[in-house]
């Protein structure tokens, strides 16, 4: 149920008045003085600039936006409100105030997880959750400036391609350890010490005490938190790396290279790490059974969690290990990382189930169910060597579809089902797809099924430990790392990568980097006679998109110059952005002008010239 409400009064701020740009400015700017302050050890000034981020207006909009965008946006906590229409997001923003705030109870929903059990969710309400977007902010600097160089989960511009290679760096070599102990954290969630929190979390301990203390509805009754963090907040999987953060310098700390007999010994022990899912090498299995595991209990045990009998054992890296959908081995000194059978058997199923309850189905509209899963599982695992398991899981599909195919026409020939659905597209045949009659932006020409053999084997660059997006002198290093990954996971999208490039993927509107959410937006409408051609297309985020409109702002694109530009700033000086003019002063977006700075340098390096001669 959405809140009912009426006409906006006079002290609220109209939603899609917001500037954004100067937003995500505002707050961007009091992140990276979190983490200099953190740098130079000035933690009263930590203090300071989290409760500034948290007061300010710019830190509100933008966690009312996140969590209006989000996938969760659809599900309400215990009130049943969503915040759907821009009334409701404005008021909502002047809701969050701190004087006065309770959070109210949990709703606890389950969900089915790999091994049959269920997992429980606990979900806020929509103003709850915005108020831990807000505190998100403010805290996520000091996470990743004091986080783990090797803990991947739950981190911005971190990934599990990231953890796989960092364990294939580290298990490659012939000198490299060779046993693996694979550790699982029991009910990590579930069993975090609120008195752990409490001491230990940087941030305002009432509001912290609040929502680990707020207590969860289940059926008709409430029932109180005495330990964990709810699975369902946006602040939890923040919390939880802040508390198994600092094991990886524990355990360099203790093992470090050192001489044995006049001989240098190293114990080869490395730590990575993926959320609660954890590895740690070491020379010997009695290393990692009689010196490694009691450390690791220990510090788990100070936080109230333990290791998981079922989960947590030690293995040889000539038998293998599964670690984040991928499969560890060497085979004759050589370890190769691939898809590993449970995943492989996982992606089928869900391949088959869609092909078996859409048996009445479009051809296209099969396509279109099927192109995502495909797409998504093969992507995942391009840096892998998977070439042998991409034309199995080809094969598999084609069988599938084979049988989708025999059972609309039982009566037909093979001969005359292979030309009605297989065609023939270069030199490649038994492709499964049609002719498109409707095109749109997303599409045009053939629709054809994605086959995982159509993903090239591509090595993946690892995230340098160091990084950190916060910090202004990683910005080049993350934007550039943004470019390879939007090019490779849009390979064959040919109109999308083609838009993303043109702007080089920046919201015209926000000025933000559009990462994996956007809407194609036609700069002259359809009904009024625009093209699906790309000078007529503009990629953009769907908040912003939505501005758009109701401001009725127009975007325009521009002419690309190539020039030198760097002594410009960041954002003056990429001349092939998307700019927004409107008909009126009430709608123009305020952007530099590019052709008065290129003839104000060129006039003053003439004058320059002119001086020196």
């Amino acid at each position: 149920m959405t809140t009912q409400v009426g006409a906006l009064s006079n002290n609220l701020t109209p939603w899609h008045s917001i500037t954004w740009p100067k937003c995500y400015k505002n707050v961007q700017r009091l992140q990276a003085r979190i983490v200099k302050a953190i740098q130079e050890g000035r933690w009263n000034k930590v203090k300071a600039l989290q409760r500034l981020l948290t007061r300010s207006f710019s830190g509100k909009a933008l966690a009312v936006r996140r969590v209006t965008e989000n996938n969760g946006k659809r599900t309400p906590g215990v009130d049943r409100e969503l915040w759907k229409s821009p009334e409701t997001k404005s008021r909502a923003l002047s809701s969050l105030r701190h004087r006065g705030y309770k959070p109210l109870p949990l709703r606890r929903i389950y969900i089915p997880k790999a091994n049959g059990k269920k997992r429980p969710l606990s979900i806020p309400t929509m103003r709850d959750r915005a108020m831990q977007a807000l505190y998100f902010m403010a805290l996520a600097p000091i996470a990743e400036a004091t986080g783990d160089p090797n803990s991947y989960g739950f981190r911005p511009r971190r990934s599990t391609t990231d953890a796989l290679q960092g364990c294939f760096q580290i298990l490659a070599k012939k000198r490299s350890p060779q046993w693996i102990l694979e550790g699982d954290i029991k009910g990590c969630f579930d069993h975090i010490s609120h008195e752990w929190l409490l001491s230990n979390i940087p941030m305002e301990k009432p509001l912290l005490r609040k929502w680990l203390k707020t207590g969860f509805i289940e059926g008709e009754h409430l029932y109180p938190t005495d330990e964990g963090t709810p699975q369902g907040g946006i602040i939890s999987p923040l919390l939880a790396n802040m508390v198994l953060d600092g094991l990886e310098a524990i355990l360099k700390k203790a093992f470090r290279p050192r001489r044995v007999n006049g001989k240098r010994y190293s114990p080869a022990v490395n730590y990575i790490r993926y959320a609660d899912d954890f590895i740690i090498t070491g020379q010997s299995k009695d290393i990692l059974e009689q010196e490694v595991k009691p450390r690791v209990r220990e510090f788990l045990a100070q936080r109230g969690l333990q290791l998981s009998d079922e989960k947590t054992k030690i293995t040889h890296i000539e038998e293998g290990f599964d670690f984040l959908g991928a499969n560890l081995r060497k085979y004759k000194g050589k370890l190769l990382t691939r898809p590993s059978k449970r995943n492989g058997k996982a992606f089928l199923d869900k391949v088959r189930a869609i092909t078996r309850s859409n048996k009445q189905a479009k051809q296209a509209d099969l396509i279109a169910l099927l192109n995502p899963l495909i797409r998504g599982w093969s992507l995942y695992h391009q840096h892998a060597a998977a070439c042998k398991t991409f034309s199995k899981m080809s094969h598999m599909i084609w069988i599938s579809l084979w049988q989708w195919c025999k059972r609309r026409h039982p009566h037909k020939s093979p001969i005359w089902i292979k030309n009605k659905y297989f065609k023939r597209i270069g030199r490649r045949d038994w492709v499964f797809g049609v002719q498109n009659k409707k095109s749109t932006p997303e599409s045009s020409g053939m629709i054809k099924l994605y086959y995982p053999t159509d993903t090239k084997i591509r090595r993946h660059v690892k995230i340098k430990g160091a990084a950190n997006p916060f910090d202004p002198q990683w910005t080049d290093y993350f934007k550039e790392r943004l470019r390879f990954k939007i090019e490779r996971s849009l390979k064959g999208q040919t109109k999308k990568l083609t838009l993303w490039r043109q702007q080089e993927g920046i919201c015209p509107v926000c000025h933000q980097d559009i990462e994996d959410n956007w809407h194609i937006h036609h700069i002259v409408e359809r009904h009024k006679g625009g093209s699906d051609r790309d000078e007529n297309l503009v990629l953009l985020h769907p908040n912003c998109h939505r501005q758009v409109h109701s401001q009725e702002l127009k975007v325009v694109k521009p002419v690309a110059i190539k020039s030198s530009l760097q002594r410009l700033e960041p954002y003056d000086g990429k001349l092939s952005r998307t700019v927004l003019r409107g008909g009126s002063s009430s709608n123009i977006a305020l952007l530099p002008d590019y052709a008065a700075c290129l003839h104000e340098i060129n006039r003053n390096r003439e004058e320059d010239d002119e001086t020196r001669a």
